[in-house]
């Protein structure tokens, strides 16, 4: 029964994917607004970890203008769902400059082409899924770490659409060998590192408050003397117009005393994803419980460091 009700779920999203495709990007950016009303008036989806994010990290807004950022960043996921499923059928080796404008390419490319392994890390910010087929289609393929979806079939799909474009996923659970062998081959290891790490994560401070983050990914760009890149892939002012973006490089040979550690350079990269996150917060996922309650130990160090 379980595998005949994901296989109909597969079939639902293949038919829905079709639909989205057979619409021009305008229609779609028309029904994007109008399923954000849905989404956030109507079926108020995670009304309220929206709203407690968004005063919390923008505490000088009022409760109109988050209500508007909050619409705005439905309009954002939808016509992302929309973008994802025309990108493949417009967007190749021959085009991709009419969709995209690359900033900092000059750094990207000479990291990536030297003999170090690289670590690139963004967030869930703008159509970070198309940075990742922008990095194949120029011929840089890219190993993400990912949790497997619940439906193997769509799970296969998602993987063989990535794979397509040059972008593998390591498995969150048991993908450390591999993490490893990418490491030590040189290779270019992609991080979405902008999600909860547990109590157990290296605490930093994200828009003022604690946020527990993956020590990891610190720990491999030391590790293996990796350069580390926190960039960007965001929205224009029209669906399918994209700037992608390097913000900001760390390299291990010559990280400050203050970002020479696991906790350092993860509160280093953190923040810099805090910077163009408050420039454009309408393409991030405020839907997320990013900021938890800290263990007691955490939360007594810091009330003495205060």
């Amino acid at each position: 029964m379980r595998r005949a009700v994901d296989f109909a779920v597969y079939v639902l999203v293949r038919i829905f994917i079709c639909l989205v495709q057979a619409i021009r990007m305008e229609t779609a950016e028309g029904l994007a607004r109008f399923l954000a009303w849905l989404a956030d008036r109507v079926f108020r989806i995670r009304r309220g970890v929206i709203e407690e994010n968004l005063r919390c990290a923008f505490p000088d807004l009022g409760p109109g203008e988050r209500a508007r950022l909050a619409r705005r960043m439905w309009e954002h996921l939808f016509l992302l769902v929309a973008e994802a499923a025309h990108a493949p059928r417009k967007i190749h080796q021959t085009n991709w400059r009419h969709y995209i404008r690359l900033g900092g390419k000059d750094v990207l490319v000479r990291l990536l082409l030297a003999d170090r392994p690289v670590i690139i890390v963004t967030g869930h910010f703008g159509n970070f899924e198309l940075a990742g087929v922008m990095l194949g289609l120029l011929g840089f393929p890219t190993y993400t770490v990912a949790r497997p979806l619940d439906n193997p079939y769509l799970d296969r799909f998602v993987n063989r659409f990535r794979g397509l474009s040059g972008q593998f996923i390591i498995p969150k659970k048991g993908g450390y060998d591999q993490i490893v062998q990418v490491m030590a081959a040189g290779g270019a290891m992609t991080f979405l590192a902008d999600q909860h790490a547990g109590d157990k994560g290296c605490w930093v401070e994200f828009f003022g408050r604690p946020a527990s983050a993956h020590k990891a990914i610190a720990l491999l760009s030391m590790t293996y003397n990796a350069p580390m890149v926190v960039g960007y892939c965001r929205r224009l002012d029209r669906p399918l117009q994209f700037e992608m973006r390097v913000h900001a490089v760390a390299d291990p040979q010559q990280l400050p005393p203050e970002h020479a550690s696991v906790p350092g350079l993860t509160q280093w990269y953190t923040s810099r994803l805090e910077e163009f996150i408050r420039q454009w917060p309408e393409q991030y996922w405020w839907l997320h419980r990013r900021w938890r309650s800290p263990p007691a130990r955490r939360a007594k160090t810091a009330k003495k460091a205060a």
